[in-house]
């Protein structure tokens, strides 16, 4: 009831104003199918590790990675590989998740790059430090991940102090509220998404070393059902699971708002546009797999 306006686009500028009104109209916002345009997992099982790690591996993993079970991930990461590729500290590629998980999907060789997800201690600066203890007593009603606001503010936290060249935070609620069908915390949530890239672009535009030097990419894991009795679901029997979106803005971003009639674009193609965005020949990585998408890289 909050959020309801006459038409669909009135409703969802109000779910997301910062999402609709800065970054679609800036740049570019691909997966509305109603509009002729699709973006695609490839992977089997159309769940979260299956999917992040295809984002970030250029690849799917089917024949290793089957699920959400905890093996690290066998395959360099996109991360690992800008860090390598451009010589970089571990600090200046970080990735800050609310899902313990990520600590083994996001590397191949642990301490490859800066990783710090789920319930795990952080240090560094005093706000890191304060609130690596909040998250172990604003505990979430998971125990395999914290809260999205902990993850933000301690990216938001590192950013300041440690100027990555690539930062990759995953934020996790809207996904748990959904699966306990609580549609009102899922919203909620989604808000708080939203507000949160909101001050992400906010503070990179106010710093000398990222104003108008950098691209916001946005994009999800995996997508859901669509009806009453699926919606809080996804997996490889939920119909519209294999759907997802993405959206991007930055100096390499023509402002095309969202795309209509568009070629289909993959899940697998996030990584290599990451690096074709900073410089870095994706072919070799990339072989037999996914390529930048066209609409997001000018």
């Amino acid at each position: 009831q909050k959020l309801w306006a006459a038409s669909p686009a009135e409703r969802r500028e109000r779910l997301l104003p910062f999402f609709w009104k800065t970054l679609a109209a800036r740049g570019v916002v691909l997966g509305n199918m109603d509009k002729g345009s699709a973006v695609e997992v490839t992977n089997a099982f159309r769940v979260s590790y299956p999917g992040y790690s295809e984002l970030l591996t250029c690849r799917a993993q089917d024949d290793r990675i089957k699920g959400n079970d905890p093996i690290r991930n066998p395959s360099q990461t996109v991360l690992e590989l800008v860090r390598e590729k451009l010589r970089l500290k571990p600090a200046q590629v970080a990735l800050f998740g609310s899902w313990g998980m990520f600590r083994l999907i996001a590397e191949s060789r642990e301490g490859s790059i800066f990783v710090n997800a789920g319930y795990q201690e952080a240090r560094g600066t005093p706000r890191l430090e304060e609130l690596s203890r909040l998250q172990l007593e604003a505990l979430s009603p998971s125990r395999e991940s914290r809260h999205d606001v902990i993850t933000f503010e301690m990216a938001l936290d590192h950013l300041k102090q440690y100027k990555p060249r690539l930062l990759y935070v995953a934020f996790d609620e809207t996904d748990e509220w959904a699966h306990d069908k609580r549609y009102d915390r899922t919203l909620e949530m989604a808000q708080y998404v939203d507000r949160s890239i909101e001050r992400l672009w906010q503070t990179l535009q106010a710093m000398d070393e990222y104003r108008d030097r950098t691209t916001l990419l946005v994009t999800s894991d995996h997508g859901r059902g669509s009806q009453l009795d699926d919606w809080s679901s996804h997996g490889a029997r939920v119909k519209g699971a294999e759907y997802i979106w993405m959206a991007a803005m930055g100096p390499d971003t023509p402002p095309r708002g969202e795309v209509a009639s568009a070629e289909t674009v993959h899940q697998r193609d996030i990584s290599a546009t990451i690096l074709e965005l900073l410089g870095i020949d994706w072919r070799d990585y990339c072989a037999g797999g996914g390529k930048p998408v066209a609409a997001i890289v000018r």
